[in-house]
């Protein structure tokens, strides 16, 4: 039989969540059952509620989030009941190319979409009808059935809602300058967004000696945010021309921009204020269908490199427990990205606060 569920499901773009009692089906061969302990409020959630992305309705959004393995389907070997885990959002198959040469991220060999089971069907419905997984994690839940890739085991002295945020905005953030741009010490850093992400971009540069670092934003909440990670200079966007503040205090321009918006007028401002011979980093995720108008000849007459990041470039089942082992010893800050805790019940409260520019992170906590 089912378990009865409950969870937040999306309908409708631009509507609030429905938080009501679903179906969810047991795990079947190579899946896991979780029960969520906590899961992060990300904007790349916020995007589907918006309709900036195309995802099929209805469907339980959530991909940033830890918990505990309640079950396990035939020929799992990887948890077993009782393993603390961060859910991994790029399940991935440990057989394609990518999968063998370390970038699961980009693994290509699951022939299904990423809103349902690698067999092409869905554990949570209600009424017969099918709901969609968000990245097939779904954890706007009190439980998810993900695959076993999708639930990498973690110490038991994590908290749960410090583990559900390396899941997702520590590693994007921290992932990008360690894994995806391999940031020298000494390097000078940009970084356009102080939102949950970008604040881990930032204490991934200091992490790695980078110097300076300068964090860009709207808010001066979010520019205070960022010298609490390890900026060495802010800049409020709506005050002054950042492209040239950047280039002045560097003298020239940053070895490395890092992008964590997702919006094409950053990403040039990005372009813009790398050096010549630097790299820009887009992290951010744009809405679908945006595009970046770029100097086509400035391109070999700069030699700037522009490179994509997605989720850090991370190999999950190593880069996950590595992050909670430096929170655990007090080299990564997990803590203070907590702006506050939520139910499931007030979820929609929470995307409206991370809508305003209020939360470094908002974080919804079960049971």
């Amino acid at each position: 039989m089912p378990r009865q569920v409950r969870a937040a499901v999306l309908y409708e773009p631009g509507k609030p969540m429905v938080v009501e009692t679903v179906e969810l089906e047991g795990p079947r061969a190579g899946e896991v059952l979780v029960r969520i302990g906590a899961t992060g409020v990300c904007h790349s959630d916020y995007h589907v509620i918006k309709g900036e992305w195309s995802l099929p309705l209805p469907m339980v959004l959530g991909h940033e989030a830890a918990g505990v393995v309640e079950e396990v389907g035939p020929g799992v070997t990887l948890v077993k009941p009782g393993d603390h885990v961060i859910l991994n959002f790029r399940a991935h198959c440990s057989r394609c190319y990518y999968c063998n040469i370390g970038r699961p991220v980009l693994c290509d060999g699951i022939p299904t979409s990423r809103w349902v089971m690698f067999d092409g069907t869905t554990r949570l419905s209600k009424g017969g009808r099918p709901i969609y997984h968000m990245a097939r994690v779904a954890s706007f839940a009190e439980y998810a059935v993900v695959p076993e890739t999708g639930a990498v085991p973690v110490r038991k002295d994590v908290p749960l809602d410090r583990a559900a945020l390396i899941g997702c905005a520590v590693m994007t953030g921290v992932g990008a300058v360690v894994n995806t741009a391999k940031v020298p010490a000494g390097s000078s850093v940009a970084v356009i967004g102080c939102g949950g992400v970008g604040l881990n971009v930032i204490q991934g540069a200091a992490l790695v000696g980078a110097d300076p670092i300068i964090a860009v934003d709207v808010l001066e909440g979010k520019l205070g945010y960022a010298r609490e990670f390890g900026a060495t200079h802010t800049l409020d966007a709506t005050q002054t021309d950042t492209v040239a503040e950047v280039r002045r205090i560097t003298g020239g321009g940053v070895d490395f921009a890092f992008e964590a918006i997702g919006s094409a007028q950053t990403i040039r401002q990005a372009y813009e204020m790398t050096r010549p011979g630097g790299t820009t980093v887009v992290v951010g995720m744009a809405p679908e269908g945006e595009e970046v108008a770029i100097n086509a000849l400035s391109l070999p007459r700069t030699e700037k490199v522009i490179m994509g990041c997605w989720y850090g470039s991370a190999r999950p089942w190593v880069d996950l427990p590595r992050m909670a082992e430096l929170y655990l010893a007090g080299k990564v800050k997990v803590d203070p990205l907590i702006s506050r805790h939520y139910t499931l019940d007030e979820i929609n409260e929470a995307f409206e606060a991370l809508s305003r520019g209020e939360l470094k992170r908002g974080v919804i906590v079960f049971g």
